[in-house]
């Protein structure tokens, strides 16, 4: 009897506290039977009476009884017992699988955000080249307006020099004419008075 109690007692710190509970009934029903047994045993050998003895008979009947019934309960709760945790192991390990599933689905939305993330900032990068450049560009073709502008300011200066500078040349070509054309007649005045002289002398001779 000692024996089963202290297989019934193991793993105590496995079980719930209910069928530690049961254990321990079981063990102090066990005792008592212990007791009434050694207790049968003595009156037997003091002879006791027939009354006595039949008391104690029934005494143990009624705590094997009890016992059997604790026991019965203890393996049905047991048995509960195994079930629930069987469950528990099922529910352990699907929730262990639906864990590694929904890691595995983190990871790669993880990596695909990286990815696009990676992207973004090699597009941003190539914007900000692309902005870079066209800055410059403006810079240098604002720069070469500005060139232009000088140019063309210089240009329209030496075209209102190049028309004073005809301006002055078509006045002083007339100037030039007007004074040939002076000269001319003068010559051809002074020609003309010359030959008269000229006859008149002949004819005094």
């Amino acid at each position: 009897m000692a024996e089963a109690s202290k297989n019934y007692l193991e793993d105590e710190n496995t079980v719930p506290f209910a069928f530690q509970q049961l254990r321990d009934v079981i063990g102090s029903q066990e005792q008592v039977i212990h007791r009434l047994k050694s207790t049968m045993a003595i009156q037997e050998e003091k002879f006791v009476s027939k009354e006595e003895y039949e008391a104690v008979v029934k005494k143990l009947e009624e705590e094997k009884a009890a016992h059997a019934q604790t026991k019965g309960l203890l393996a049905k709760e047991t048995e509960k017992l195994q079930f629930a945790l069987g469950e528990v192991e099922v529910l352990s390990k699907q929730l262990q699988r639906e864990k590694q599933a929904f890691e595995k689905a983190l990871s790669s939305v993880k990596n695909k955000v990286l990815t696009e993330s990676t992207k973004k900032d090699k597009l941003i990068t190539k914007c900000n080249e692309i902005e870079s450049h066209i800055i410059k560009q403006e810079d240098i073709l604002n720069g070469k307006e500005n060139e232009i502008k000088e140019l063309q300011n210089v240009i329209s200066h030496q075209k209102q020099i190049f028309r004073h500078q005809i301006s002055d040349f078509r006045i002083q070509k007339q100037q030039e004419n007007y004074m040939a054309q002076v000269l001319d007649r003068k010559q051809k005045k002074a020609g003309g008075l010359l030959s008269t002289r000229d006859f008149k002398g002949l004819g005094d001779k």
